[in-house]
């Protein structure tokens, strides 16, 4: 049975049985604390916590998911991947869990034919928490399973909760005996004997309980929930490979087609040689998590999502490269992915042109790191060896690794192949404090997720009214004040304090838009609104600092956004709309907004574009903004289910998550037409001027503009003008004669800096013969050290050092000047061949000599060069290389 089919089988068994059929979310998650949808119930936390109530009774959904924590582990294990599907079905107060025990196991028993997946009842196990009687008794007694097949467990084992106070509950596990040859019998109460004979592909969670405070699984149950759920999870990869009969989840119908041509690219096959197998496998997985990630509008970057798109990309050229391919290998392997995956996400097809140029865009990318970092890794070998050592070292690697996106195993199989082995140890050691570091910040995020319990105690009441879409001014009631994270009754004044108000007219950023500005008046106190979130669906909470008086919990308000910033606001967010349209019609709709910032006065916008856009191009995109304005378009929104607003053809960015009922903004008609909460101005002749004044990369197949607007844009535009009048009285042009005059002044500093270079070069090398006649001997070798002073770059006292160096003959030689190039001390030290056979090396004494300058330094061993920060100390720096010349 086809992956897809076992997809539609899911969401058809549950419709039918008046489960509202939900879209699966994206990729990325709404959750500030996590990068993406980690599972099948993320989209459902609100109504499994109760912070928001559940538009139906029971729901039911195909999740795409991605996990990247055991990244280490895909290939290696028949349950490892990171991107994966989670079916799901849910009740929020509606059936519990004699339902959702009956509907799992009549889906998965029921024959194929009548609409089931058709598995085995008496191959079927199922693991319980030790005190549920209630569904062991439903599965015993009502369905018949064999109690001995029924395993119960403490609740250390087979409990959920969300790792802080609230919602928790047991879980009912299924898993699959897949029979003798893949491991032992299950025995002793365990379905964990070894191997990977038992598979748990159903996990069935009943939220029954309220938990308490406390840590890991030692926490108090409060009580019963008012309201039960169930939150059920079947890996959609698990069943397939179980139906299809296969070993693993890398061998069904989605992913085993990237596998076979992985296979007819490099020669290698398939179950022939266990790492081959691993690296198939790898490639297999991340590129169809890189082909969905970048379908839900993830671009390659150096943070967050973008940079685990990025790794998923590289573990894939790697490993393709590690299997003997050196050519691109994403144009022969995505597009297969692709038809693997269209079945189930024929978006996926519809948008490849985009998503192929990014992914090829960033194969090329890496192509060259792998060269640029050959090179290093190259020069860092060599330097090894010259030292007689035999081990590059952790921190060389880690450089290579963290800097230049060079993998440890790349760096680990070509110092092999040159003779060295790697500090591994130290290596990780790098890594492991990189990911403590990340970790303590996800941490923090967490917690400051975590400290939400207060505002959700606010939200209670009710959504706070957000009035700005048509007034500035509203009175309304203090709900509350918290600070800390938790609840206070008052603030006095200069203390800043979260305050929420069941009315406001403040926009919460949002949409890219930064929030509203103004104050608040209540009770004689008057408060300075500093920021202003959304971090409960439903509650705005503004950050005030009491400029007066005291304000508290229970007043009667008076909110007010400051006029000049609103209109600022709404001139940019509209400007935001306008410049992506313009985009769209210049370049065409591939060039899709991925991200946008905006605040008044200025506007900045991400876009899929993999080149840097040309003057004419730019000038181009200005232009038809600017028409546009002129031509005083209407700017008009409304209301409509999703589902609508996208047959009408209106624009959802990538990232955002839509409720099912939306706000459609258009800007002339179908010129413009977006789903956006944000502030805008009533027609496009508002907004003023747009000035674009700046365009650049953000990572492979993204590109970024910036403008500004209204009043900013004219002072931009004053301000050249200004300068222009500057330089056409000072050169004594036209305006329209600038260009040329600047070129020809241009052309000429260049020559009179081309003579001055000949002319500095000239005089050192004539100070080249003195150098050299005064060189006296030290040690095994006759020695030059001088202090040249300021010049003008370093090739000049490398030009210098060479000359000298070259007059010194055969007899072993050496060569120390000492400069500030730059505004920085600078050794630079030459050895001839005789000096080297002495054993003196310039990398060494370079490196010596950077030392005193309280830096570093290195390089061959015929030239080097160190530098550092005090140029006081070059004579102690060219000392102590005479010292080390001395002792030999």
């Amino acid at each position: 049975m086809r992956t897809a089919e076992i997809r539609r089988r899911w969401l058809d068994y549950f419709g039918e049985r008046e489960h509202a059929v939900v879209p699966s979310a994206s990729l990325i998650s709404p959750d500030p604390s996590i990068l993406f949808t980690i599972a099948g119930m993320v989209p459902f936390i609100p109504y499994i916590l109760g912070t928001q109530k559940a538009p139906w009774p029971r729901a039911a959904s195909v999740q795409k998911c991605i996990r990247t924590n055991d990244i280490e582990n895909v290939g290696r294990t028949a349950r490892h991947g990171t991107f994966f599907q989670m079916n799901g079905n849910f009740s929020f107060g509606d059936y519990f869990k004699a339902g959702a025990i009956r509907y799992a196991w009549e889906l998965s028993t029921a024959p194929q034919e009548r609409g089931g997946y058709g598995l085995d009842g008496d191959r079927i196990w199922v693991t319980l928490w030790d005190q549920d009687t209630e569904s062991y008794d439903v599965l015993t007694r009502e369905i018949g399973v064999d109690p001995r097949h029924v395993v119960r467990l403490p609740r250390e084992e087979n409990f959920w909760d969300t790792g802080q106070p609230g919602p928790a509950g047991p879980c009912a596990e299924l898993h699959y005996d897949r029979g003798p040859e893949y491991g032992p019998e299950a025995e002793g109460g365990s379905v964990d004997p070894g191997g990977d004979r038992y598979l748990e592909y159903w996990n069935l969670v009943f939220d029954q309980f309220l938990r308490g405070e406390g840590s890991g699984k030692d926490y108090p149950l409060l009580g019963e929930l008012d309201q039960k759920a169930i939150d059920t999870g079947a890996g959609l990869e698990r069943i397939a490979f179980l139906l299809q009969g296969k070993q693993n989840m890398y061998e069904i119908d989605e992913v085993y087609p990237v596998i076979a041509a992985a296979e007819e690219m490099s020669g290698r096959r398939y179950g022939a040689s266990g790492e081959d197998d691993v690296r198939l496998r790898v490639v297999a997985d991340h590129v169809r998590s890189s082909l969905m990630l970048i379908g839900d509008g993830v671009s390659p970057s150096n943070e967050g999502r973008g940079y685990v798109l990025r790794r998923l990309l590289r573990r894939s050229v790697r490993s393709m490269r590690l299997l003997g391919v050196d050519e691109p290998a994403l144009p022969h392997l995505l597009p297969v992915s692709r038809d693997a995956m269209a079945a189930s996400y024929p978006e996926v097809a519809a948008d490849y042109d985009r998503i192929s140029r990014i992914a090829y865009g960033e194969e090329d990318a890496f192509r060259r790191t792998l060269v640029s970092g050959t090179t290093i890794l190259d020069t860092a070998v060599a330097q090894v060896k010259s030292s007689g050592g035999s081990t590059l070292a952790g921190d060389q690697a880690f450089a290579l690794h963290d800097t230049y996106g060079f993998p440890i195993d790349l760096t680990l199989e070509m110092a092999a192949e040159q003779g060295l082995t790697v500090d591994e140890q130290g290596f990780r050691d790098l890594m492991t404090a990189q990911r403590e570091r990340a970790r303590a910040d996800a941490k923090a995020k967490k917690g400051a997720h975590a400290s939400s319990t207060a505002l959700r105690e606010l939200r209670e009441p009710g959504a706070t009214e957000f009035t700005g879409y048509t007034e500035l001014s509203t009175s309304s009631t203090v709900r509350g004040l918290v600070r800390d994270g938790v609840l206070v009754s008052v603030a006095q004044q200069g203390e800043t304090v979260d305050l929420v108000l069941d009315r406001t007219p403040f926009y919460a950023e949002s949409g890219g838009q930064e929030s509203d500005a103004g104050l608040i008046t209540a009770d004689g106190a008057r408060l300075e609104v500093l920021d202003v979130q959304r971090p409960i669906k439903g509650l705005v909470v503004h950050t005030v600092r009491v400029l007066e008086g005291e304000v508290r919990a229970g007043a009667e308000a008076l909110a007010q956004v400051d006029p000049e910033w609103r209109l600022g606001a709404r001139q940019a967010h509209s400007g935001t709309h306008v410049v992506h349209a313009a985009l769209r019609e210049v370049l065409g709709p591939d060039a899709l907004q991925s991200g946008s910032y905006n605040k008044p006065g200025y506007l900045r916008l991400d876009f899929a574009w993999n080149q840097a856009l040309s003057p004419a191009t730019r000038s181009e995109v200005e232009e038809v903004a600017n028409r546009a304005i002129r031509q005083d378009l209407g700017v008009s929104w409304q209301y409509m289910p999703l589902p609508e607003a996208r047959e009408w053809g209106a624009i959802a960015l990538f990232g955002e998550t839509y409720d099912e009922e939306v706000r459609v903004v258009e800007i002339g008609g179908p010129w413009s037409r977006e789903l956006c909460g944000g502030t805008h101005v009533d027609h496009s002749s508002q907004i003023g001027i747009v000035a674009l004044t700046g365009e650049s990369s953000v990572g492979s197949g993204a590109r970024r503009v910036e403008a500004l607007v209204g009043l900013e844009a004219f002072h931009q535009l004053a301000r050249e003008r200004a300068l222009v009048s500057t330089l056409t009285e000072t050169l004594k042009v036209r305006p329209e004669e600038l260009p040329e005059r600047v070129a020809g002044v241009v052309s000429r500093l260049r020559e009179a800096e081309k003579e001055l270079a000949g002319l500095r070069q000239g005089q050192l090398l004539q100070a080249a013969a003195g150098l050299a006649e005064g060189a006296a001997r030290v040690g095994p070798a006759r020695l030059v050290t001088h202090e040249v002073g300021t010049v003008a770059s370093v090739d000049d006292l490398r030009t210098l050092a060479l000359d000298v160096r070259g007059r010194l003959g055969e007899e072993p030689a050496l060569v120390a000047l000492g400069g500030v190039a730059k505004d920085r001390p600078v050794v630079l030290v030459a050895t001839n061949a005789g000096a080297r056979e002495s054993g003196l090396r310039a990398g060494a004494l370079a490196k010596l000599a950077a030392t005193a300058l309280g830096g570093g330094g290195g390089g061959k061993d015929d030239v080097a060069q160190g530098g550092g920060t005090d140029a006081s100390a070059l004579p102690a720096a060219l000392e102590a290389v005479r010292s080390a010349v001395a002792q030999g």
